[in-house]
């Protein structure tokens, strides 16, 4: 998910039709379709379940993942029935839904120019030309001249209904330009790289690499290190291969399927990193410069329950780790030829409730990214000189470093945003810390900053735990009831659901809605316990989180129960398959993107890519009594109980190997059988999709307008 950071940028809606109503919109439509109930009797542990639809889980997923073609035509027929069924239904809608998504459209462009990083001779910088989807990467001298694009996604784009380029980069000498991109929406990339002096484009012959954080050029800019993944979709090894064509090397390979890796560059170039991660484990090898075919060098060897993040300063290794039980992180140094913990000593000590996230260093300054109180702090720590904090004084913020920083120089590039403030490029001093605005993206001529408002909140948990959630709305809107209220939610992995600058909200705000996030448990809003407490045998308090968050937006009159839609997706999208189970009457209707909502089944499949990687964040039913019970107590599809839920819109991509179509399938199968009430259950399927969906940024509009229209229906506001 970033997919965290799923929609960012500009937005101010244009005029759009006025809406009204009090009651749910909904017309009069079609029968929903039924699917043939087929109990599957499955023994487990000494346990036994019915899956009633098990039918739906083509028996060859793995391919038709990468060929939907291959999918069984009565499982296909099934999909497209339900798409019609959805199409139906949203009829009343869908000017409102274009409507949406053409404001979207003009309006996003202006925010995402981002302003060039300067290295060395040259400045690089990216942007979406007017009315295109797709990003032009481009550089021109650092004191001004001539633009060279080094990569037009839209002309590569041509042809294909999917394209999306991850890990674009330039070379340390400035002669080459690289990136990952995937023609299918599977998560399967060709690994490219162009030839800056001659225009000659190297593409890899198999769409086989790991796009996120797999792909990295050598400090030397000899060579390309690229992660492959297997056919089960794991990557599982490292490749390096000559810049400028030739034979792949293999450099390593990962046996362990529950493991994860990653490729980067420290901070100054020294070192190639390769870095093996699991929920519970980390395990670092380095690649020097000066060495680059040499065999890795390992830091630390892989330890259950020891975290840990490496850089380099001054000829020496920084660790950021939770060693000894340093819960929200500490910083340790130790020598490069002798980085085992048996050298590591402490450097910054362990402070509770101050999470450390993030670490740069500079030739001359060494900073890092913490939150405090829930609240982001950048902290500059000079070679020489007193330790400073960049501190931000809004109720709600979100700020990151930027990726592409200059090692030797003194200003430390970041970007700024909130709920209602669109991106600033900021430039800090290091030595002072005074600071100035680069660029600040615009957001139409319709937007005032000043119109809106952001507000933290905390909401009661059950067990007295403080739930933060942070609110959008128009300055001046009664706190008495009547405003509707969308309400995301995420937490998992420990994943923080940041308060970044959103197109979809802003429309949503402009048009009388209020929008809030709710910071559950299983993200690390409030530190690595906030994670803790949310996962595995605690994932309820996540729901019970959710719920608390509603509930407390109610008695404070920013809404009211049956005013609120929940929206989340993916894992956030299981939150909403739990709250829906256990207080359908909170809402007024649930969107359920790509959402993992059969735990139990997928949880129980050892072949599936994603298992052995999460069993420590949900538990392993096929071999823990109390994982199985466990998460039958809290799985959504197993859960469906015979009581009046909300109107529900749920969906998938068929080319999607982590959340795979048939759980909301099933999912919303389930729901129409067994629930009692009249309202809606729509589930649309996106033919070509995986689970990001669409990669076009009108694509993503228009699938975030309809969202929003659906939201507009259940809360009764309809045409006027």
């Amino acid at each position: 998910m970033d997919r965290r950071r799923f929609l960012a940028g500009a937005s101010a809606l244009a005029a759009t039709p006025a809406l009204a109503g009090a009651e749910p919109a909904w017309g009069p439509g079609p029968a929903p379709p039924r699917p043939e109930r087929r109990p599957l009797r499955i023994t487990q542990l000494g346990r036994v379940r019915v899956d009633p639809y098990a039918w739906l889980r083509d028996p060859n997923w793995a391919q038709v993942s990468r060929n939907p073609q291959l999918l069984q035509p009565e499982i296909r027929a099934h999909l497209e029935a339900e798409n019609r069924y959805a199409q139906a239904l949203m009829a009343p809608a869908e000017a409102a839904a274009e409507a949406y998504a053409k404001a979207m459209d003009a309006l996003t462009a202006d925010a995402v120019a981002e302003p060039p990083a300067e290295d060395g001779p040259w400045a690089y910088y990216s942007y979406v030309r007017p009315g295109e989807d797709h990003r032009v990467h481009a550089r021109r001298p650092r004191g001004g001249g001539t633009e060279e694009i080094l990569l037009d996604e839209a002309a590569r784009a041509r042809g294909h209904a999917y394209y999306r380029v991850l890990e674009a980069q330039h070379s340390p000498d400035h002669r080459l330009f690289a990136w990952a991109e995937d023609l299918e929406g599977g998560d399967r990339h060709l690994i490219c790289v162009r030839e800056l002096d001659t225009g000659k484009l190297h593409v890899s012959k198999r769409a086989d690499g790991y796009g996120w954080q797999g792909l990295v050029i050598s400090p030397c800019s000899q060579w390309v290190f690229w992660i492959w993944r297997d056919p089960l979709s794991r990557p599982a090894r490292v490749y390096r291969r000559p810049a400028r064509g030739g034979e792949d090397v293999l450099v390593y390979e990962e046996k362990d399927p529950a493991l994860f890796m990653s490729l980067g560059r420290t901070a100054s170039a020294s070192h190639v990193t390769l870095r093996v991660q699991g929920p519970d484990l980390d395990e670092w090898r380095l690649i020097p410069a000066a060495d680059p075919t040499g065999a890795p060098l390992l830091v630390e060897p892989r330890t259950p329950g020891l975290h840990y993040q490496v850089e380099e300063w001054g000829g020496e290794l920084v660790i950021l780790t939770d060693a000894d039980g340093a819960l929200d992180g500490k910083l340790m140094r130790t020598p490069l030829d002798a980085p085992g913990r048996g050298n590591w000593r402490d450097w910054m000590g362990h402070e509770p409730g101050r999470h450390l996230l993030e670490m740069r260093p500079f030739r001359d300054a060494f900073v890092r990214l913490q939150r405090r109180d829930g609240r982001l702090e950048v902290v500059v720590t000079p070679r020489s000189g007193r330790e400073h904090t960049l501190a931000f004084d809004e109720a709600a913020y979100a700020v990151r470093l930027e990726p592409q920083q200059e090692h030797a120089g003194s200003v430390l590039r970041l970007v700024y945003q909130s709920p209602r403030t669109p991106p600033q490029w900021l430039a800090c001093d290091l030595a002072s810390g005074a600071r100035r605005v680069v660029k600040a993206a615009g957001a139409g001529p319709r937007f005032r900053r000043e119109d809106f408002e952001v507000r933290r909140l905390f909401a009661p948990a059950p067990d007295g735990q403080q739930v933060p959630v942070t609110v959008l709305m128009r300055v001046g809107t009664a706190l008495d009831g009547r405003a509707p209220l969308l309400l995301y939610g995420y937490g998992a992995y420990g994943v923080s659901s940041e308060a970044e600058f959103s197109v979809p909200a802003l429309a949503l705000v402009q048009q009388g809605w209020i929008y809030a996030i709710a910071h559950v448990r299983g993200g690390s809003e409030k530190g690595r316990g906030w994670f803790l407490d949310g996962r595995r045998f605690h994932k309820r308090n996540s729901f019970t989180d959710f719920i608390a968050c509603g509930e407390h937006l109610a008695r404070q009159g920013y809404t009211a129960p049956r005013r609120m839609v929940g929206y989340g997706l993916s894992a956030g999208g299981l939150l909403m398959g739990g709250v829906a189970n256990l207080r359908p009457d909170l809402w007024a209707g649930l969107i359920a993107q790509v959402p993992f909502v059969d735990m139990l089944n997928t949880m129980s499949d050892a072949n599936h890519p994603l298992v052995p990687a999460f069993r420590p964040d949900w538990g392993d039913p096929l071999s823990d009594p109390q994982a199985y019970d466990y998460i039958a107590s809290i799985s959504p599809y197993e859960n469906v109980r015979p009581q009046a839920y909300p109107p529900i819109l749920a969906t998938a991509g068929i080319r999607d190997d982590r959340v795979s179509y048939w759980e909301p399938a099933k999912w919303v199968a389930e729901l129409r059988h067994t629930g009692t009430g009249r309202a809606p259950v729509l589930f649309e399927t996106n033919m070509a999709a995986g689970h990001q969906a669409s990669s076009g940024l009108s694509d993503q509009h228009r699938q975030m307008g309809r969202f929003w229209a659906f939201a507009d229906l259940c809360v009764g506001r309809s045409l006027a």
